[in-house]
Parts: structure tokens; C-alpha cells; sequence
């Protein structure tokens, strides 16, 4: 796998074909993506709601109207659209349910290697929570840092994706009952395949040279 290629390859996709279907099979591999993503402290604070009927993207859609009608064609156009969603709450009980499922996993060898984890988790939560007064910005940085794996995950599947901000996030909290479970949309990924007159598809790839972004100390 030829790694520097597949970026040089990948872009946000404008327009995608209509027509193109993600199989079964590699939409498996994207939930894979994005559940084994990394999170600071293994806090995993994400949810993710995956539409890929003609009913579930135009619920989406209704986020893509007025002002972000602009969007509103890569998700009804797109095979699969992902919602990436933020827990809006770090409560003991989320961080006890996380705790359990490491040591089912098998994650601890005894109790003061997993209480260690619990007091660790704890503590970078409450700096966020009580000191810093940032919760949610680091939640959902947790779940930008997600979005990087899925984008260049599904472009070494050949899947097309945009990473989309554009969408009204209260129309997309009530039509997906977020709110209520205590969840928040970040961002909209669609992922399908590039339509042949997509525009963007066509034009090179500009990025800041090495000079600009690399300190070698």
C-alpha cells in the first residue's frame, strides 16, 4: 500500500454518483474505522448515525437547507451519509461503563491496575470538566481525530468521502433525537463514489510545502 498515493488521490468529494453503492462488506470495515478509533485516555465519547435509505438521508437533508443548501445534494446523492455525533455529558456512570468493558476485554491483570485506570480517566475528565471548563470542545475533539481515521480509511477502500460542517446542528439534534440521548451532531461525513463531472475531482491537490509545516529538531 503505497500510502503518500492514496492522499495525493483522496479529496472531498463534490458530487458523488447517485448510482454507486458501497458494499456490505467495506461499510463492515467503516464501522470497524470508526469504532476502533483512538480517543484521549480510551474515553471514546462518540456516537454515529449511519443512513443509507433515501428516508434516512433525507432526514439528514432537512440540515442541509437555506443558508446550507449547498450540502444538501452530497447527502441525498451520496450511498451512505455518516453523522458524527458528541456525548454532551462524562458522567461516572459512562466512565464506570468503559471501565467495565476494558476489563472484559481483558485490559487489567488485577483491581489496582483497573482502579488505576478508572483514578487516571477520572482525572483528565475532571481537568476538562472543572478546570479547564472545556468538556465539550475536547469531547468533540475526540471525534475530529475519529474523522481522520475514517477519511483516509475509506480512501484505502476507494470510497469517496467530504467531511461536511455545513448543516444546522439544532435541525439535526431534533430530527435525530440526539439531545435527548445525550448526544450532539460535530460533523457530516457522506461516502459514496465520485460522479464523472465532479469538478474538484479534476483539480491538483494544494497543500503547504515542507518548509511551511515541518520544524525537524
Amino acid at each position: 500500500m503505497n500510502l503518500v498515493k492514496i492522499m495525493n488521490s483522496r479529496y472531498s468529494t463534490k458530487k458523488f454518483d447517485k448510482t454507486k453503492k458501497i458494499s456490505s462488506e467495506d461499510m463492515n470495515q467503516i464501522k470497524e474505522l470508526l469504532r476502533l478509533s483512538a480517543s484521549s485516555v480510551n474515553s471514546q465519547p462518540w456516537h454515529f448515525v449511519i443512513a443509507s435509505t433515501e428516508e434516512g438521508k433525507k432526514k439528514i437533508s432537512k440540515s442541509t437547507q437555506g443558508f446550507f443548501a449547498f450540502n444538501d445534494e452530497k447527502v441525498l446523492d451520496a450511498s451512505h451519509v455518516i453523522v458524527l455525533c458528541s456525548r454532551t455529558t462524562m458522567d461516572e456512570n459512562y466512565l464506570k461503563h468503559v471501565l467495565e468493558k476494558e476489563d472484559k476485554d481483558g485490559r487489567f491483570l488485577n483491581d489496582e491496575i483497573k482502579n488505576s485506570m478508572h483514578n487516571a480517566r477520572n482525572t483528565f475528565t475532571n481537568f476538562h470538566k472543572n478546570d479547564y471548563n472545556d468538556l465539550q470542545d475536547w469531547m468533540d475533539k475526540q471525534v475530529y481525530l475519529n474523522m481522520g481515521s475514517l477519511l483516509l480509511g475509506a480512501a484505502t477502500l476507494g470510497i469517496d468521502a467530504v467531511a461536511m460542517e455545513g448543516f444546522d446542528v439544532k435541525i439535526l439534534n431534533e430530527e435525530l433525537g440526539l439531545n435527548k440521548k445525550g448526544l450532539t451532531a460535530v460533523t457530516i461525513v457522506p461516502l459514496g463514489y465520485r460522479s464523472d463531472d465532479d469538478f474538484n475531482a479534476s483539480l491538483p491537490k494544494s497543500r503547504l510545502d515542507e518548509e511551511d509545516v515541518f520544524t525537524i529538531i
